[in-house]
């Protein structure tokens, strides 16, 4: 009962000072309600990098169908990297403040860890927060760059030294490895991620239908509330890193500066609590069709503002959850990547022709309408595949027999995150999407009957999200038995 007035009263503090107040008092007194009374787990060393990426000078910002430059940096992007080690096998996990990967960057990135550290390529997870205020990705082996019009010097000259400078994050890393104990634990923010996808009254499918619009029945898909968490402590309580991933869109913030979105928010909030020197690496989810606009109500949501309140909540999700952690039983490390050949987005000889007559005006005022730009992009990418089929790496990473990472290469929906969480035996299971390369928008089957943007865009066909769900639950599976296997074989 005293305690319990305690912590009433503790947050009744929060109220009366404001959140930065709130934040200290609530670690304080979760950190004594963990108790942290753990033992040494051994077997386990971690380090932690990072390098700045921000474009040395303007360059042209991703994330929409026209140009824009940037003119100057609001806070500065990051590739940050976390390498595990248990004595025999090594991984790397890296996550970069851009809208995307692709795959010259990723190969280029992991020859030089390959070559630098010995680390195989295979063991390398190269994820993208998908931040909208970066740098557009120039493509060196894209056929048809001529035709977008988009692959500038400025974004040449940046793509060349990307590699190097990921690669420096994961050195860095290594080069501070460490005896550190691991622990787990699964948050909840259902306050945040909204599916921007709807069922209208008129039968259709609606994306982004705006504010308010009476013409909405329903969504027509879920999000995904969790927020996983692990945490690396070089002694009882003192955190050395923490790795997260939420399932959001990143698209708050808009304009012409460099950000990191809210995970800038997220890295400045949870330093004033554990330190400046503690690690924080944030990876997009699975998010493909979930965004932060709440339709339900008219408040602007938008800019730095809302990106500083979306970050905010999130570290109190964080937060809230610290006494929940629990260790990580075994140290066990364990990697496997497959690749996946998926179909392309069929089109009529008809469409063909009809794209490059949209792509001929993308130089004209006004510009074509929004979706047919949207559809004439994804023809001609596609076509650049003559083959028909396009390379989708799935990638498994998993900790012991409680945590994992899986990575997938595209903005995937939603549904297909959860299903590969619901299906794994792990503990916890944590999506990295828009990694080691893109496919674009991955949909779910379903979707594609129902249309609109991401299906529109999509340049893999129908089924194809399901192939990837298949790959990662298999490798998860593969992974859990073997450990487990070893287990019984030790002894343990």
């Amino acid at each position: 009962m005293v305690r319990m007035r305690f912590i009433q009263g503790r947050f009744r503090a929060f109220f009366a000072v404001g959140w930065s107040w709130f934040f200290c008092i609530f670690f304080w007194i979760t950190l004594g309600n963990l108790g942290f009374a753990q033992e040494s787990l051994g077997g386990l060393k971690v380090g932690f990098g990072a390098c700045e990426i921000t474009p040395r000078r303007p360059t042209p910002m991703a994330g929409y169908y026209g140009v824009r430059f940037s003119t100057g940096t609001h806070d500065p992007l990051w590739a940050k990297s976390t390498v595990l080690d248990d004595g025999q096998t090594r991984v790397v996990l890296v996550v970069v403040d851009l809208i995307s990967t692709n795959p010259w960057m990723v190969r280029e990135t992991r020859k030089l860890i390959q070559e630098e550290l010995g680390i195989p390529a295979s063991h390398v997870m190269i994820s993208a927060s998908h931040s909208h205020t970066g740098p557009m990705l120039y493509e060196p082996e894209q056929r048809l760059a001529a035709r977008f019009g988009n692959q500038t010097d400025e974004a040449k000259e940046y793509m060349i030294g990307l590699p190097e400078r990921i690669a420096k994050s994961v050195s860095d890393a290594a080069g501070n490895l460490r005896d550190r104990t691991a622990w787990y634990a699964i948050g909840q923010e259902n306050q945040l991620a909204f599916n921007r996808r709807f069922f209208m009254k008129d039968g259709t499918v609606g994306w982004n239908p705006g504010k308010l619009n009476t013409n909405i029945v329903r969504e027509a898909g879920p999000t995904d509330d969790a927020l996983p968490l692990v945490a690396f402590f070089d002694e009882p309580g003192k955190l050395a890193g923490l790795l997260s991933s939420f399932a959001i869109h990143l698209d708050t913030v808009g304009g012409t500066q460099w950000s990191a979105d809210m995970p800038y928010t997220i890295q400045e909030t949870l330093g004033k609590v554990f330190g400046p020197t503690a690690h924080f690496q944030y990876a997009t989810g699975a998010c493909g069709d979930v965004n932060h606009i709440d339709v339900r109500t008219g408040n602007r949501q938008g800019g730095h503002q809302e990106a500083a309140r979306i970050g905010t909540r999130l570290s109190g999700a964080i937060l809230r959850s610290w006494n929940l952690l629990q260790p990580v039983a075994s140290t066990r490390l364990a990697a496997s990547h497959r690749i996946v050949r998926v179909p392309v987005h069929p089109h009529s000889l008809e469409r063909s022709e009809w794209a490059k007559g949209v792509l001929a005006k993308m130089n004209d005022a006004p510009l074509p309408p929004f979706m047919e730009m949207v559809e004439a992009y994804r023809i001609a990418d596609v076509e650049a595949h003559p083959d028909g089929m396009l390379d989708a790496e799935v990638q498994v990473f998993t900790l012991g027999d409680q945590v994992a990472w899986v990575s997938l290469p595209g903005e995937i929906f939603v549904q297909l995150g959860i299903a590969i969480k619901d299906a794994s035996p792990f503990a916890i299971t944590s999506i990295h999407e828009l990694a080691n390369g893109s496919i674009g928008y991955v949909p779910t089957r379903q979707a594609y009957e129902q249309g609109n943007y991401e299906v529109i865009s999509a340049r893999c066909a129908q089924g194809s999200g399901e192939l990837l769900v298949e790959s990662a639950i298999g490798q998860l599976r593969e992974q859990f038995n073997g450990k487990q296997q070893k287990s019984q074989q030790e002894g343990r």
